[in-house]
């Protein structure tokens, strides 16, 4: 499979890859690049970040029989958290444009039957967050 194109030029796959790195490095600032989506990346990144508690109190709300954080995957955790934070505070991205975009770059990171999952999670998020 090769997706080396856009793989490079994907902002969610960026998202997820800052977040990461910031978590194994907390002390490392993070750093930006120049890029057409240098604001989105960086928005996306620092609004997670900043916003964990709130986002995973909405996960909880939401899917508290559905998914136990405590044992999820830290890369599925860190994909599901940025994709809430969309669902949240990007009211112009459509919700259906976010999970897609999200089960697309969780190619890169996760096992077929975790992106199944996360396609899963991801729909059921968005109808009730987006709806409420």
């Amino acid at each position: 499979m090769n997706q080396k194109i856009h793989k490079n030029s994907s902002p969610r796959i960026k998202v997820i890859q800052k977040i990461y790195g910031s978590l194994m490095n907390p002390d490392v600032e993070i750093e930006y690049p120049k890029n057409q989506y240098r604001k989105y990346i960086k928005d996306v990144v620092s609004g997670t970040l900043e916003r964990t508690d709130l986002i995973e109190k909405t996960i909880i709300k939401h899917l508290d029989k559905d998914i136990d954080l405590k044992k999820t995957d830290k890369l599925l955790k860190i994909i599901l958290f940025s994709a809430v934070f969309e669902f949240l505070f990007k009211h112009n991205t459509p919700k259906n444009v976010i999970i897609s975009e999200y089960v697309k770059a969780s190619e890169f990171f996760l096992e077929k039957a975790q992106i199944s999952y996360l396609n899963a999670i991801l729909d059921k998020l968005s109808k009730s967050i987006r709806n409420s």
